[in-house]
């Protein structure tokens, strides 16, 4: 059984540096573009790092008319919250470095989750950073569309997986798109 801890820090190692040598962006793919609609809710985030930088999926969903949201993370142990949000309006710091509307922006439940990873594979299991944050999002928002946005390094052979992990339906790299049929 592959140790999440050593996989986490091996992918986090491959993801910094091919960060720092990468000249293509994380682009909204057709397919992608054909799940939009106007007023779903697409729920983003700010990249931290070499995360993959979900912005010109963002802007291209806000493009099609949808609206947006951010997650609002209070600590570890407390699920986080999306809340409403529109490219441009001013951010404040949050825990672990993120970047998060202001707590007085209203809650929205999203149709679309953009989320960050550590680590994907062709199942598309995703491996995060480890605080189940986005788990207990995806079983609190189970109709919501589940999209992992990442650099192609960072898929793996296997991803292990626990009772609690829910795979995504989809993951978006810098050269395109894989998803599940019915997603």
């Amino acid at each position: 059984m592959i140790d999440k801890l050593a996989l986490r820090a091996q992918l986090r190692a491959e993801r910094d540096a091919f960060a720092q040598q990468a000249s293509e962006a994380i682009l909204a793919p057709a397919h992608f573009l054909e799940k939009l609609a106007p007023d779903l809710i697409v729920a983003t985030y700010v990249a931290i790092g070499s995360e993959a930088d979900p912005t010109q999926l963002a802007a291209a969903a806000a493009e099609h008319g949808c609206r947006l949201a951010l997650p609002f993370v209070i600590g570890r142990a407390e699920p986080i919250r999306f809340l409403a949000w529109q490219m441009g309006e001013p951010l404040v710091d949050g825990p672990f470095g993120l970047r998060q509307p202001h707590a007085d922006s209203p809650e929205v439940t999203p149709d679309v989750i953009l989320t960050p990873l550590v680590g994907f594979d062709a199942r598309l299991n995703r491996l995060g950073q480890g605080a189940a944050h986005y788990d207990r999002a995806f079983a609190r928002y189970p109709d919501a569309t589940r999209i992992g946005v990442a650099w192609s390094v960072q898929e793996v052979s296997a991803i292990p997986s626990d009772i609690w992990d829910v795979p995504l339906h989809a993951v978006i790299t810098e050269k395109g798109m894989t998803w599940h049929q019915g997603a």
